[in-house]
């Protein structure tokens, strides 16, 4: 009996949580959170939103003669499968930023004010672990809320402004399939915009028990940076500025497919993920409570 204590003792690895229940634990206290919760509810009608006001000033601009707009806006009319892409590009700007930047301050800082991390930190689980688990739960609520705006979006953009295949800003029409798939790429591109400022994020909540301080530094990052590109003559910060990704997302939408800006887009979201995540268990690593 001694004996199987000690070894339980010196093997606290066997008596570690399944990695499959601490996922699911950690995502339904995220999800259960009322602020998480109307914030994707609020995020859900921007579609919706966007929507009706390109349908009622099409329907307005038809009455004088007038069209909607120029640019994207101009092309969601009677080409609803482009909405979802219009609605993402919108909320790229503010709103799915300060969702990350929420979800990150929430997962560290945000425990640290509650008082609940030392008991975290106290827990028979490894503190890279323990990141690993909170970066996921960001990760996967910004993938559902980003998800969730493409389908209202694609929903709503069928019912209202109709259309079969999605015009290009290059003249061409993509049929239904096709259409899906640049609605599905352009899901998985700003995701991974967002999860690079939450991972900037995640790395200010780790060194602090504010969670307020964290979303104010990630939209700092976030406006900083479009000040910066919008200066010609420090236009050679442009390939190290977060926000020159985002710039690139409407070439979704043109035929054929710019892949190299796009690609180009996603490296540097990775390295921002990859410095902001180190940075964040170098913090972890050292910190007691």
């Amino acid at each position: 009996m001694t004996a199987m204590t000690l070894g339980e003792v010196q093997r606290p690895d066997a008596r570690r949580a399944p990695l499959g229940r601490l996922l699911r634990s950690e995502l339904r206290m995220v999800l259960r959170r009322p602020r998480t919760l109307i914030l994707v509810g609020l995020l859900a009608l921007v579609p919706m939103i966007a929507g009706v006001g390109i349908w009622i000033a099409a329907d307005a601009g038809a009455n004088s003669g007038n069209s909607v707009d120029e640019g994207i806006a101009g092309l969601v009319d009677g080409n609803g499968l482009l909405l979802p892409v219009f609605a993402l590009i919108i909320g790229l700007n503010m709103l799915l930023p300060l969702t990350g930047a929420m979800l990150a301050a929430d997962a560290l800082a945000g425990e640290a004010a509650s008082g609940t991390m030392r008991t975290l930190l106290l827990a028979p689980v490894s503190r890279p672990r323990l990141l690993a688990l909170k970066a996921f739960g960001v990760a996967t609520v910004t993938l559902f809320v980003v998800a969730l705006m493409a389908l209202t979006g694609t929903i709503a953009g069928v019912i209202l402004l109709g259309g079969d295949g999605m015009m290009t800003m290059s003249g061409t029409t993509l049929p239904l399939g096709e259409a899906l798939g640049r609605i599905l790429l352009t899901v998985l591109l700003v995701t991974v915009q967002v999860w690079a400022l939450a991972a900037v994020a995640l790395a200010v909540s780790a060194w602090t028990e504010h969670p307020l301080i964290v979303v104010v530094v990630a939209l700092g990052v976030v406006i900083l940076s479009g000040v910066l590109s919008a200066i010609p003559a420090l236009d050679w910060l442009d390939p190290v500025l977060m926000t020159t990704s985002w710039m690139s997302i409407p070439e979704v939408i043109r035929d054929p497919l710019p892949t190299g800006t796009l690609t180009e887009g996603v490296l540097r979201a990775g390295c921002y993920i990859v410095i902001g995540y180190s940075l964040a268990l170098s913090r972890m690593l050292s910190r007691d409570g």
